[in-house]
């Protein structure tokens, strides 16, 4: 998969490296859960706790669910990848609203492919006030580190700028207490809930990356960005909570860049040699689908990402992406 063989450790080396991190994880869950539960859901009332956000999908097309372009220049692929997924009017209506949920999550710059490329944030933000007619476009996200380092040095923040979003910075009284009807983690939990409520569309924009503690993160992980303090609790259970953020948001569509990959090192790199070049856009309404595509390109099935069977399973999604006849397209000759 890797060229550089000598800087991608073995997918048993990962397991064995992750079973020893475990012990230490394990060692300080307790205290940790025990910070959680006193410091953050205990300061929520029963009264203000939001449970559940609507549904921001559209209704299927067939033939129209998930298309695949290649080609190495993203403004134009994820222009006609979106396009095949029936154009950007069919998802964002004149006078709408729409949220782009891109992964912001590191100060780093754009040639290290750690968080989404602006030239994607900008085509898409350009489409749905051209052709979409939206009345406001946001974009927001609760970065790892600072915010603002965060958008800036990603280019995120110019890419907005230029074609008119408002960045929404997450700011502490934007967090709502959330809770998921039948779910284990996501209970009064802090979540980034004011830029989202008051959207009518929501499109996420990840990167493929190796991930240290999930095995890979792409559009689905990229929800953990709306979770507020508190959230490396849930690293602990990192299958669950991914899975739990998958059946909470159910976006317009997503947009996975395979344009560079993270294949090493992930999810924060550092150098361009922790990256492979494979040239792909890929567009889905199903977010499961995309990311079993995704998981491909690190080699990756289903079974390696314990996530993406359990959202097979719950029916958030489909992991037979093959099932929703991906439309493929050649941006290059």
């Amino acid at each position: 998969m890797n060229q550089n063989n000598e800087n991608k450790i073995s997918r048993r080396e990962f397991f064995a490296r992750s079973a020893k991190a475990g012990l230490s994880i394990a060692a300080v869950a307790g205290a940790a859960g025990l910070l959680y539960e006193s410091d953050v859901t205990k300061m929520f009332s029963a009264e203000n706790v939001i449970t559940g956000l609507k549904d921001f999908s559209v209704a299927p097309l067939a033939g129209q669910t998930m298309t695949v372009v290649s080609g190495s220049n993203r403004t134009m692929t994820v222009n006609k990848a979106i396009e095949l997924l029936g154009g950007i009017d069919r998802f964002v209506k004149p006078g709408e609203s729409v949220l782009i949920k891109p992964n912001v999550g590191f100060s780093r710059p754009p040639r290290i492919c750690a968080t989404s490329h602006p030239d994607i944030i900008a085509e898409v933000v350009r489409l749905c006030y051209e052709h979409g007619k939206a009345r406001k476009v946001y974009i927001t996200d609760n970065p790892i580190y600072d915010a603002k380092s965060c958008f800036e040095i990603s280019q995120i923040a110019a890419a907005a700028e230029k074609n008119g979003a408002e960045i929404i910075m997450p700011k502490s009284k934007l967090f709502s207490p959330m809770s998921l009807k039948d779910g284990k983690l996501i209970q009064k939990t802090p979540f980034l809930y004011d830029p989202i409520s008051k959207v009518d569309k929501v499109i996420g924009i990840a990167v493929i990356k190796d991930h240290a503690r999930s095995g890979a993160t792409m559009t689905m992980k990229n929800w953990y960005g709306l979770l507020g303090d508190g959230r490396n609790y849930f690293h602990t259970n990192i299958n669950t909570i991914i899975t739990e953020l998958a059946m909470l948001v159910k976006p317009t569509f997503v947009i996975l860049d395979a344009t560079e990959i993270m294949v090493s090192n992930g999810p924060t790199g550092g150098s361009t040699s922790d990256l492979k070049r494979t040239n792909m856009m890929i567009a889905s309404c199903d977010q499961v689908a995309a990311d079993t595509f995704g998981a491909g390109l690190l080699d990756l099935k289903p079974n390696d990402l314990p996530y993406l069977l359990k959202a097979h399973e719950l029916k958030i999604g489909t992991t037979d992406y093959q099932s929703l006849k991906p439309v493929f397209a050649n941006m290059e000759g």
